[in-house]
């Protein structure tokens, strides 16, 4: 049977490697709309909880997830064999970088070693991970043709980029626009037949290489622009009698030419982190310097010792040596309102703290039980008068919507607020710090 017979009677079975903020989501959405999917990742415990129809992640409806692995319509393995079982499989693999910023694509490598031991005549190869320019055509491509099989005659490879943002509820799996290239115009033909079973809109272009470079620079203008506001608001900091939250919202009023970008404690999460890196390792093999690009990330990257000496310059002027303040931080997740703690600049403003010999430090995060940093494992605390009133500090490295700022303003001796989380507070300011705004 073609993919366009088994499409249009929904037997096509649907592959996804790597379950989690990217895969899961949209193992949900091919299985919602009646296809037959078969989730893969090397976690057992991952496996196990989707087989009893336990959810991990906010972006999926719980009762979503146990309809579908009720109905038999998603089963979870860690059993790659069965990729031999599937029509199309979808790569979702993390792309993290070393401690140097050189990428590390070896989940790409072994994912895609894992299709090419069980790769079949027909099948639908999708990469989403995001990655450097030529990374489909040039690692996993090789590897799946070692099987005597070839792109664009016996499978059909293409790259369409994530465009997960945990959190958000106007635009989901179903209702993002996707970018699309294939190896080979008939690989782009199939892989939009198997996307828009799923996806409202796919926006089609030449080549592999256009897409991974497209996920790149949607992230890398984010990371610019961030980084603009952020040394910004350090300038705002240190002139002394400027608020950069407010400059921000008098330039969003111009209806053109502007778009706002916010200050904060450092980029969390793992795409405007990690993806100017993996540019600017791959432009290196070309004698090329993304210098722009580079200094974008070393300004983001700062943030979190800049918010370090800013509270150190506050303890200071309440009297509290930093080796002895007790130190409340106000959410660990990278953004408010999800459980996602990649990359969290909460947790890099901890480690330096530890580092330095500051250890007594307590946090609270509707979202995250418990977090561990270095070698410490902290458990988040009931947030009450009583905990406020006892430390020296409270830091706000996430606005969560729930917290009640006047409540947390009222209690605490002093907030340093990373988030302009206290904008509407109306009493007590004075405890109040806000970053960028001219304040300590």
């Amino acid at each position: 049977m073609t993919m366009e017979r088994k499409l249009a009677d929904k037997t096509a079975t649907v592959g996804i490697i790597g379950l989690g903020y990217v895969g899961l989501p949209l193992a949900v959405e091919f299985a919602k709309v009646g296809y037959p999917v078969i989730g893969f990742d090397v976690d057992p415990k991952k496996v196990e909880k989707l087989m009893k129809g336990q959810n991990y992640i906010d972006d999926v409806k719980d009762a979503d997830l146990k309809k579908v692995v009720k109905d038999k319509k998603m089963s979870a393995t860690n059993d790659f064999k069965q990729l031999n079982n599937t029509d199309a499989i979808f790569i979702c693999v993390p792309t993290p970088f070393s401690p140097n910023k050189e990428p590390d694509v070896s989940y790409i490598i072994a994912a895609a070693n894992e299709v090419a031991g069980n790769l079949k005549k027909g099948q639908v190869i999708i990469l989403k991970s995001t990655t450097f320019p030529e990374t489909t055509t040039k690692i996993v491509e090789p590897i799946l043709e070692e099987t005597g099989l070839k792109a664009g005659e016996d499978f059909y490879l293409a790259f369409s980029p994530e465009r997960i943002d945990p959190g958000r509820k106007n635009f989901t799996t179903a209702t993002t626009p996707v970018v699309l290239g294939g190896v080979t115009p008939e690989c782009t033909r199939q892989a939009k037949m198997v996307i828009e079973q799923v996806t409202n809109h796919v926006h089609v272009v030449s080549s592999p290489e256009a897409a991974e470079m497209t996920k790149l620079l949607e992230n890398i203008f984010r990371s610019v622009n961030i980084a603009l506001v952020n040394e910004l608001a350090t300038l705002s900091d240190r002139m002394g009698n400027i608020d950069i939250w407010e400059v921000i919202e008098a330039a969003a009023t111009k209806p053109f030419g502007f778009m706002p970008f916010f200050p904060g404690p450092g980029i969390g999460g793992h795409c405007i982190l990690v993806d100017p890196y993996y540019l600017s390792w791959k432009a290196r093999e070309f004698d090329f310097h993304t210098n722009f690009i580079e200094l974008a990330a070393e300004t983001n990257e700062s943030m979190p010792y800049y918010v370090f000496s800013l509270m150190v310059r506050a303890l200071s002027e309440h009297g509290v040596p930093l080796t002895h303040a007790k130190i409340l931080f106000l959410g660990a997740a990278f953004k408010k309102d999800v459980d996602d703690i990649r990359n969290s600049p909460a947790i890099k403003v901890m480690e330096i703290l530890l580092g330095k010999g500051t250890t007594n430090l307590i946090y609270n995060d509707p979202y995250v039980p418990e977090l561990k940093v270095n070698s410490s494992t902290f458990r988040s605390q009931e947030l009450t008068p009583e905990l406020l009133r006892l430390v020296d500090c409270v830091m706000i490295t996430t606005a969560h919507s729930e917290y009640d700022y006047e409540f947390i303003v009222e209690n605490s001796q002093l907030v340093i607020d990373t988030r302009n989380a206290t904008k509407n507070v109306k009493n007590h300011r004075e405890k109040i710090v806000r970053l960028g705004s001219g304040k300590v």
